[in-house]
């Protein structure tokens, strides 16, 4: 079965349509997910608007950078201990 990946905007329109009376078997006939998939994306995504979903985006790759910014500087850091401790 082929893999489909909905973007952010596919998903809340999915969720506006059930939360708006649309049948969850007739969602995921006609675009072709699953309920764990439905399930798992209301978790993540319920009552989010799409702007907020974007927000989240950028908000998560900030922080992915930062995580990655302390880690280098927590090595130099370490580095630095291990050459003034050798003298």
């Amino acid at each position: 079965m082929k893999r489909k990946r909905y973007t952010e905007e596919q998903i809340i329109g999915f969720l506006k349509a059930h939360e708006q009376g649309a049948k969850l078997a007739d969602l995921i006939r006609e675009h072709g997910f699953s309920e764990q998939s439905f399930y798992r994306w209301k978790s993540k995504y319920g009552g989010m608007e799409v702007t907020e979903v974007k927000r989240l985006r950028e908000l998560e790759a900030e922080n992915a950078r930062l995580k990655k910014l302390l880690a280098e500087a927590e090595l130099d850091k370490a580095m630095l201990k291990d050459v003034l401790g050798r003298k």
